[in-house]
């Protein structure tokens, strides 16, 4: 089944500056979305706002045209990977692989220096490790679209191509909405692309439109 999500509708202000007013934003099922501008620009502001996790004094989100009320998201509706280590300090690695319902062997045959780690406690790890485990839930989760902010910048080169590689696959089952700004990547891996400027949102169908907007030299 293809499913469809929006958000449009924003305004959202923090004080007298005005951070998201013009945006539409659009993903479905076999489509990974990219979103790119300046730091300050409102990216991870506008995947919070879909998540939920800020409130915006206008706003609507929807999945296949249904108004998504509540700021609270249905996990098998929408997951988010936020910029920081997020996974509880105190629980042991498998014991979120089972939160998320996610192999950890076929997880292991990608990064093979987990396989011994499975009852190390997250606070045992370190902070590059706790990433790629987290990553990898929220890619392989079974929600119908994924957000993730900053997804590659604290991942080596070799991880980032296992994980360009895992989006690909997943698409086929879900949507998902990336920002970055290691922006080689989003360009790379993208099927559409957005960049914030002046509050909006703009849809780039060539690459050179990045000059344009500013946000390449």
């Amino acid at each position: 089944m293809e499913n469809l999500l929006e958000i449009d509708s924003v305004q959202l202000k923090f004080g007298d500056r005005t951070i998201l007013n013009s945006i539409y934003i659009s993903s479905k099922t076999g489509k990974i979305t990219g979103i790119l501008g300046r730091n300050g620009c409102g990216k991870s502001c506008l995947l919070k706002l879909i998540f939920g996790e800020i409130s915006a004094y206008e706003k609507s989100v929807r999945i296949n045209g249904n108004v998504l009320l509540k700021d609270s998201r249905n996990p098998d509706d929408i997951r988010m990977l936020p910029q920081f280590n997020s996974l509880p300090k105190h629980i042991k690695v498998i014991q979120a692989f089972k939160y998320f319902n996610v192999n950890f062997a076929e997880f292991c045959d990608l990064f093979n220096e987990f396989k011994t780690w499975p009852h190390f406690k997250i606070k045992e790890l370190s902070g590059g490790n706790i990433r790629v485990i987290e990553t990898y839930l929220i890619l392989k989760s079974n929600a119908k679209f994924c957000l993730l902010d900053e997804p590659f910048s604290h991942l080596s080169p070799k991880n980032v191509e296992i994980f360009m590689e895992i989006l690909k696959q997943e698409k086929d089952k879900k949507g998902f909405i990336l920002t970055d700004h290691m922006y080689q990547y989003i360009t790379k891996v993208s099927d559409d692309l957005y960049v914030i400027k002046d509050c909006a949102s703009y849809k780039i169908d060539n690459i050179n439109k990045l000059k344009e907007f500013g946000y390449l030299r």
